[in-house]
């Protein structure tokens, strides 16, 4: 019994310094979200090459590792993999990694056109999977998705549970468009709670799985003097969660972490939402990746236009023993769904940091 109460005086010392801390942490986020503003200035007209590449890097990317470096050229932009932030556990074949390279290459295409500069995008399998970017005759950019591009975010927060009009999710399947890339859009509750239930059993095998979790733990910043420092991973005050000392997140994160109670969030987060988007492309290579990419961030940059917010929950995608039944909720069996997208109406939360332009500027 004395070991116990000790134990739980110490937690009690423990709660109380996060406490302090929390408080003097508010100080930082004045800090952070004034670098979190300066990212998303507008688009100046004419933009230079770095405002350009600023707004790709807003761009959504696994564990916000924001695995990519850019290479300007007279006529365009090369983008390139960096494996170096690659995310080898949940992301083992860099499927996630392709898919940040397209969502960031889609920015970068309406940026340009917005900007006056229009291009064409081209994947190149030399040098690992590269994406050209070559200024020319291109079609005229919806500028109404340029403009979203600095208020898109991934929300990870419960929804309004209102539903989305037809005319929207026409819309929305209309700025998804992209050959190669098949768009299944769920707003029926009986298929939406099978993915849900997908949801869970993928979330619970990576939270059982000590690699995973170390992974996970490597890319968390628990306050915003640590996500400003570092200019990326995932900031917890991004999904609402109260800062924590560096030296205390990690301790807590992996102690209070549970499986049962991340999956009741997860499964209220998915009620609350009007649908879920699901991206599959035809085949599985770093083409129809980057593909998967591009279509999935008009889609983002439409539902932003449109009011919407948007949160992955690519578990079900994450996990390989998952595909095959998510691949039967959508009717496309023997295929392998791509990026899993909750969408709905929410609130705004802190907008997650990038690292400065010249740091992914190759010399």
């Amino acid at each position: 019994m004395k070991r116990r109460l000790a134990l739980a005086g110490a937690g009690g010392v423990v709660a109380l310094g996060a406490a302090a801390f929390t408080a003097r942490a508010m100080g930082g986020m004045d800090a952070y979200e004034r670098d979190a503003a300066s990212l998303r200035a507008p688009l100046p007209v004419p933009s230079g090459m770095a405002d350009l590449v600023r707004h790709a890097t807003l761009a959504p990317n696994g564990h916000n590792t924001q695995p990519w470096r850019f290479r300007l050229r007279a006529d365009g932009v090369d983008m390139l993999p960096d494996l170096t932030r690659r995310t080898a556990v949940v992301d083992p074949d860099d499927h996630h990694l392709f898919v940040s390279l397209g969502c960031a290459a889609e920015n970068l295409a309406l940026a340009a056109g917005a900007s006056g500069r229009p291009g064409q995008v081209r994947f190149d399998p030399a040098e690992g999977g590269s994406i050209a970017f070559r200024f020319g005759d291109a079609p005229v950019s919806a500028h109404e998705l340029a403009a979203a591009i600095t208020r898109r975010q991934s929300t990870r927060a419960e929804f309004d549970g209102s539903t989305v009009v037809g005319a929207d999710l026409a819309t929305l399947a209309a700025a998804a468009a992209e050959p190669g890339v098949d768009l299944v859009l769920l707003t029926d509750r009986p298929r939406i709670d099978q993915l849900r239930d997908l949801v869970v059993a993928g979330n619970t095998a990576q939270l059982g799985d000590p690699a995973f979790m170390d992974e996970l733990t490597h890319w968390l910043r628990f306050n915003p003097r640590a996500a400003m420092a570092h200019g990326d991973g995932l900031f917890s005050g991004a999904s609402g969660r109260p800062a924590l000392p560096s030296w205390l997140g990690p301790t807590l994160f992996r102690t209070l972490t549970s499986a049962a109670s991340d999956n009741d969030s997860y499964a209220r987060q998915i009620r609350s939402s009007a649908g879920v988007a699901v991206f599959v492309g035809a085949r599985a290579d770093p083409e129809h990746w980057v593909r998967v990419g591009r279509a999935c961030q008009r889609f983002a940059l439409q539902a932003t236009a449109l009011g919407l917010r948007c949160a992955f929950i690519n578990q079900p995608v994450e996990v390989a023993a998952l595909r095959p039944a998510l691949a039967g909720i959508l009717g496309l069996p023997g295929r392998r769904p791509d990026i899993v997208l909750r969408f709905g109406r929410g609130p705004v939360l802190p907008y997650s940091l990038r690292r400065p332009v010249a740091d992914v500027v190759l010399a």
